[in-house]
Formats: C-alpha cells, sequence, structure tokens
C-alpha cells in the first residue's frame, strides 16, 4: 500500500490504496514508517534533500481503516498510542524539509499525517475537519492541537460539535495549511516547489526547521528564540553551502547548493 521512491534528491511518500481513500489499518502504518526509515537512512547518505508525501486517487487519506473493527474489543490506546503516534513523531522528525499534497478527505490519521508533515498543501475541494461527531468518537492524531493552535478554541469546538468539514481553499483562508491550489494543479505545482527545495542549502533548512520546532514546542520568547537563531547561523558558518551562497551572491550568480 505504501510506495516509497528516490530521484533527484526527492523521497515522494504514496499511499496507494485509493480503493479505500488510502484508509490506514496496522499493517498500512508499519509500511509507512519502514517508508520514512528507508528515505532517513538515504537522507544521511546525501541521497535525499526533501520528503514529498501524496495518496492515490480521490482521497488523501480517509483516516483508520475500521473495515472489520469490533468497538467492543478495539485496543484505541494501543492502536492510536502505540501504532499511530510514533509514526507521526518518526514523520515529523525527518531531517529534510517534508511536503504533503492533499486532495480529497483528509480526516483522523489523514489528518494526523499532515500535522506531521513540515507543509502543506491542499486541492481547493479538499475535505478537512472532524467528523467523528457522527460516530460517537472524537477527533484524534493531534487534531485538537492543530485547530486550537491556529484557528482558536471557538472554531476548533464549532467544527467539533458540527462535524461540518472545510475545504482546502477555506482551510488555507483560515490559516490551516499553507497554500491551496487547483485540483488538477496540486501536483504540478507542488512537485515544482519540493523540487527547488531539494537543491537547496539543506543544512540551513534543517536549521529553520529546528527552530520553528523549539519556538512551538517550547513556547520561546523573542530573545530565546534570538539566541537560538545566532547559534545556528554561526554553526552553519563552516558548510560548504554558506561560503558558496556567500559565493555566488558576490560574483552574482546562481548558488550551486549540495546540502552540505
Amino acid at each position: 500500500m505504501i510506495d516509497l521512491n528516490i530521484a533527484d534528491g526527492i523521497a515522494t511518500v504514496t499511499l496507494n490504496a485509493p480503493e479505500k481513500m488510502n484508509a490506514l489499518d496496522v499493517a498500512a502504518l508499519a509500511e509507512l514508517s519502514q517508508a520514512y526509515d528507508d528515505a532517513a537512512a538515504a537522507a544521511e547518505r546525501g541521497e535525499v534533500r526533501a520528503l514529498l508525501l501524496k495518496g492515490e486517487g480521490r482521497g488523501f487519506c480517509a483516516g483508520r481503516d475500521i473495515s472489520g473493527v469490533v468497538p467492543a474489543d478495539d485496543d484505541v490506546i494501543g492502536y492510536l498510542g502505540g501504532t499511530v503516534q510514533p509514526v507521526l513523531e518518526k514523520m515529523a522528525a525527518f531531517q529534510a524539509p517534508t511536503f504533503a499534497a492533499v486532495q480529497g478527505a483528509c480526516l483522523g490519521v489523514g489528518l494526523g499525517l499532515a500535522i506531521a508533515t513540515d507543509v502543506v498543501y491542499v486541492a481547493d475541494n479538499a475535505k478537512i475537519g472532524s467528523p467523528f461527531a457522527n460516530l460517537g468518537a472524537t477527533l484524534d492524531s493531534g487534531g485538537h492541537w492543530l485547530f486550537t493552535e491556529r484557528l482558536g478554541a471557538h472554531r476548533t469546538l464549532d467544527l467539533i460539535y458540527t462535524a461540518e468539514l472545510m475545504s482546502g481553499e477555506q482551510a488555507v483562508a483560515q490559516g490551516l495549511f499553507s497554500r491551496s491550489f487547483a485540483a488538477d494543479e496540486l501536483y504540478e505545482r507542488t512537485e515544482e516547489i519540493v523540487a527547488r527545495v531539494a537543491s537547496g542549502a539543506t543544512g540551513a533548512f534543517r536549521a529553520s526547521k529546528e527552530l520553528v520546532a523549539q519556538i512551538r514546542d517550547q513556547r520561546l520568547g523573542l530573545w530565546a528564540s534570538m539566541a537560538n537563531e545566532n547559534q545556528a547561523q554561526a554553526d552553519l558558518c563552516d558548510t560548504a553551502d554558506y561560503a558558496e551562497g556567500f559565493a555566488a551572491f558576490q560574483e552574482k550568480r546562481k548558488p550551486a547548493f549540495k546540502g552540505e
């Protein structure tokens, strides 16, 4: 179900079960985890400088595959805490910039995949939200954190109580994700941007990724964040890409970054 392709410095991870809207069961999550391990190993060798996550078919990921699940016997903690969360943590810790191209349904665990990705581009007709009120369940996979962080408490509870879904265009307008594109342009536009990033200064991007995570997770103030920026800049001064960037600027040419 999970395909991994590595080419031109980009690891493309594809959810490939369109017949069930890429819904994920335990086996699929194990495949996804392995794909990120393999991509991370390639990144360590310098073969991967950006990662793209996408889903085949009409939907990005409709969430958990609940076919065959018996509620009375369901080990929810085991599934969410023991299986889903470790995969999302691994995805979020990936050492290179990560992008997701989201079309159609992005719900439940699917929304968690987006949360664990650095930059999310959505089709304007994507469907994002919390349909769980209709199941007698609650939003999971980090959805409460994402919605409250970016939409505020009132809008979060409105979406949860009503089970209404946002379009991709609405989600971007409300600050949930980065950009929306027409559905038939989503992959092409996203792949263009990912290719550009993959040819960029990977070390500098990695530093920025860590700095943003520190601000978000530790709630750093301005001056503490600035101190971390200063140290990150100092660490980059000894890298080949830093020297190349300065030389290219001084020589008025395009830099040729190698991710070093």
